[in-house]
């Protein structure tokens, strides 16, 4: 089965290109003409059980734009979201990365660009599945648990929300307990090694990410100066 893509943007001809190639390179695509109606076409894929795998999303949309649409994702989904914009200005990409974006394509584009991007989340976030095929493997590090196939992680029965970031970083993390990863890989491994992503956006996430675990910044990711980070195994 196809993985199935969401093309939310204004422009009924960004749509039509973006359809037309992402079809050809075998993905199903659907589309939203606004967020409102990315919302209601997130939601609806969800009821029905045949959920969305990626969303192309588009900032500047009358409304609800693609900032709001882009909150909404991220409190219930940890699905790749790729920004689209007219806007060239580090500003915006910084926004749109610390709400929890993926990827950042500036207007205007080369399709093909865009379709490699797709394939790069598509294949980085799906760990290089067949079709719809997830991993089912948990990764367990002290009391945490991840679970690969639903990108789920629990601290003993809590459930500790991420965004597609912060769980690409975890788990990076918790397939190398104790192993120190400098901010390059890191930015590599959560961002993409295609984009721009200053050494304040990785710290910032790695700070989020310590807030989400532990009231102790130190209790599982720990800094190692001049170095980089590592995530702590006690059972080590």
């Amino acid at each position: 089965m196809a993985y199935k893509i969401l093309i939310a943007d204004d422009e009924p001809e960004i749509r039509d290109l973006l359809h037309l190639y992402l079809e050809k390179d075998g993905y199903e695509v659907v589309e939203a003409a606004d967020g409102a109606q990315a919302l209601s076409v997130l939601q609806d894929a969800a009821l029905l059980g045949d959920g969305i795998d990626l969303v192309i999303l588009d900032i500047m949309m009358p409304g609800i734009d693609g900032y709001r649409v882009l909150r909404n994702i991220r409190e219930n989904n940890n699905i790749p979201v790729i920004m689209l914009s007219a806007k060239s200005g580090d500003a915006d990409k910084i926004l749109g990365l610390d709400l929890g974006a993926d990827d950042y394509i500036t207007k205007p584009f080369q399709p093909l660009e865009a379709v490699a991007r797709v394939n790069s989340n598509i294949r980085r976030f799906y760990a290089l599945g067949s079709g719809r095929q997830r991993q089912t493997e948990e990764l367990r590090v002290q009391d945490l648990t991840l679970d690969i196939q639903s990108c789920r992680l629990m601290q003993g029965e809590r459930i500790i929300e991420l965004t597609s970031v912060e769980f690409k970083l975890m788990k990076l993390f918790m397939e190398n307990p104790g192993k120190v990863f400098t901010k390059q890989q890191l930015f590599e491994e959560g961002w993409g090694d295609d984009f721009l992503v200053s050494d304040n956006n990785i710290m910032v996430c790695i700070s989020k990410l310590r807030a989400k675990l532990s009231e102790d910044g130190n209790a599982y990711i720990k800094t190692i100066r001049g170095l980089g980070y590592r995530l702590e195994d006690r059972k080590a």
